[in-house]
């Protein structure tokens, strides 16, 4: 649904471990399993309680449901796998692994990234995009579509048979029978040289470039250099692309303009805030 909430989501499963890797007597806070009491606990492993929240984070993290929706087949196993997680947990506190600055950094690390999460899913809650904003942000995309352009080439191996081309079109050479006999894009040479319809992002930059500088019915007067060899280019015509229709790319229209949103949100918090960069 939100992109950056995915993210968090697949970090789910890994902050309940590092939760419950962090010591007891940790400045911190308890383990996550310590939180819960044996009467509210789904599990108690060596004396620790894993309790039923965690379960369901644990479980919404791994299935992307809610437990009410989740089998017992599948209830059982993630339970299986906490506990697992649990005895993983209680090991690495015995061996003082939480004690490591490099895991206390990841915990630290995994903790900023959900505390984010919420607060990034609260700001969302919130502020909730209007039919206006995303029908807004369909028109800023619309019209910030590329042209299309309809362009014939020949390609040939060096600078010096490109200028011989060109000396022959300048001279009313036919550059369709030019490029069959001459070009070395054996796919567009069939076609006269024709490329067809397309947007210059689909093509190399110095070829992109040459076709975006030319007039209609206009040719290059000197060769292009391209990672495939030396162009000469024919611009043939331009258009403004045919733009899908709003109900058919509302969606991921809605998801760019929550992402601004919530970018928006970001920069407002990073403006207002005192930061001291040290590397």
């Amino acid at each position: 649904m939100r992109n950056y909430k995915l993210i968090f989501l697949l970090l789910a499963g890994g902050a309940l471990l590092a939760a419950c890797t962090r010591p007891a007597n940790d400045a911190g806070g308890g383990s996550a399993t310590s939180a819960a009491s044996n009467e509210s606990a789904v599990a108690v492993v060596n004396g620790k309680p894993i309790g039923a929240e965690v379960f369901d984070v644990f479980l919404r993290a791994v299935t992307g449901k809610p437990a009410a929706e989740a089998t017992p087949e599948q209830k059982e196993q993630l339970l299986d796998q906490l506990v697992n997680m649990s005895l993983a947990a209680q090991a690495a506190e015995k061996d003082g692994l939480g004690k490591d600055p490099a895991i206390q950094a990841r915990i630290d690390l995994l903790t900023t990234q959900i505390l984010a999460e919420a607060a990034t899913e609260k700001y969302d809650e919130s502020h909730p995009l209007t039919e206006e904003e995303i029908r807004a942000e369909y028109d800023q995309q619309i019209a910030g579509m590329p042209q299309e352009y309809k362009a014939r080439h020949i390609l040939v191996e060096n600078k010096e048979a490109a200028e011989s081309i060109i000396s022959k079109l300048q001279a009313g050479g036919d550059f369709a029978k030019l490029a069959a006999a001459e070009s070395k894009d054996s796919g567009s040479a069939k076609q006269g040289g024709d490329l067809g319809w397309f947007a210059p992002q689909s093509m190399v930059k110095p070829f992109a470039d040459a076709v975006m500088g030319l007039e209609k019915g206009a040719l290059t007067t000197a060769p292009v250099q391209s990672d495939f060899g030396w162009h000469v280019i024919q611009l043939e015509d331009v258009r403004s692309p045919e733009p899908p229709a709003y109900e058919d790319v509302k969606q991921q229209v809605e998801m760019i303009a929550r992402r601004k949103k919530l970018q928006t949100y970001l920069d407002e918090l990073r403006n207002n805030a005192e930061i001291e960069k040290k590397m």
